[in-house]
C-alpha cells in the first residue's frame, strides 16, 4: 500500500451504457467522494456513479 492509497481511498466509479468501468477520481473522505458522484449523477445522463472504498485487495463496493 502506498501513501496515496492511505490518503484517498475512496473512489468514485463510472459505468457507461456499455458497461464499461472507470475511475472518475479519488478522495479522502466518502462523503467528499460521495457529493462527486451525486453531482455527476444528477446530470441526467446514462452513466451510472457509485463510491467504492480502496481496501488492501483492492476495490471493495460500497454502493448507497
Amino acid at each position: 500500500m502506498n501513501d496515496s492509497t492511505v490518503t484517498l481511498p475512496w473512489l468514485v466509479i463510472r459505468e457507461d451504457d456499455n458497461g464499461n468501468r472507470y475511475r472518475v477520481g479519488r478522495y479522502a473522505t466518502r462523503a467528499e467522494a460521495q457529493k462527486i458522484a451525486d453531482s455527476l449523477d444528477g446530470r441526467g445522463h446514462e452513466q451510472l456513479y457509485w463510491v467504492e472504498r480502496l481496501g488492501q485487495n483492492g476495490p471493495a463496493v460500497a454502493h448507497d
